[in-house]
């Protein structure tokens, strides 16, 4: 980042604190900000959930667990908004559309579930311990959770309408997958005119780290923002209580 740029002002009260970031620093303020935390569940984060069943690496979770849980705190801390995003289907997957639907053909968990006919019903689907959250992530009362069958969280929800109706014009984002669905959230927040910081610290790609650094690099070059998961905790903390 050019030190010598100036911060991007979205909020002049007094609950407004600055955060380095890149390409640009960014002042938010407390209540037109909230928290979005993508799909941190089983299925893309534990031994035996849903990515892992079907070939993706999930043995760096902890370390993202880990910053995701500290940023969630920091946020609940600070009396920042939470809204919690949790992706699967109902067990019939009527959600899912059927061969007429890309989703359809293109979730690697509808294909495994197809062809191992025994699990299905098993993964990212409602109800099971695939589609809960992991532990240090559970939503508390007064957080926001939406669910989505969708890579985007506003593919088919009411999270703009949340957002809109709570005054939000900035979305903070921790959660997986990196390069998919929090990818996708923040590329449809960018096209609804909503400012967005992803922490990639606290993001876990699906794929090799190479996918990370790409997500990364579009996210700061053409959709928002981007810091890491101690930042963002020590601009909380600097907060008035």
């Amino acid at each position: 980042m050019d030190s010598s740029s100036p911060a991007i002002v979205l909020s002049h009260a007094a609950d407004a604190v600055t955060i380095t970031a890149e390409p640009e620093s960014l002042t938010i303020g407390l209540a037109t900000t909230a928290l979005v935390v993508v799909d941190m569940q089983n299925a893309y984060l534990s031994k035996s959930g849903y990515l892992d069943r079907v070939g993706f690496d999930v043995s760096t979770s902890a370390p993202v667990i880990d910053k995701a849980a500290a940023v969630l705190a920091a946020a609940r801390g600070a009396g920042m908004f939470v809204i919690h995003l949790q992706n699967g289907f109902d067990a019939l997957q009527t959600e899912a559309g059927g061969p007429t639907s890309p989703v359809w053909h293109k979730s690697n968990a509808l294909k495994y579930m197809r062809a191992n006919p025994a699990e299905r019903g098993k993964l990212i689907t409602h109800g099971t311990w695939d589609h809960d959250f992991v532990e240090p992530m559970r939503p508390v009362a007064g957080e926001a959770v939406i669910a989505k069958a969708r890579y985007s969280g506003f593919a088919g929800t009411h999270l703009e309408q949340l957002l809109r109706a709570r005054g939000i014009t900035t979305i903070v984002l921790v959660g997986v997958n990196t390069n998919v669905c929090v990818e996708a959230t923040l590329r449809d927040a960018y096209h609804r005119e909503f400012f967005a910081l992803m922490l990639p610290d606290a993001t876990l790609q699906a794929g090799s780290n190479s996918i990370f650094e790409a997500t990364v690099f579009n996210v700061t070059r053409f959709f928002g923002w981007v810091t890491s998961s101690e930042k963002m905790i020590a601009a909380l903390a600097a907060l008035p209580k």
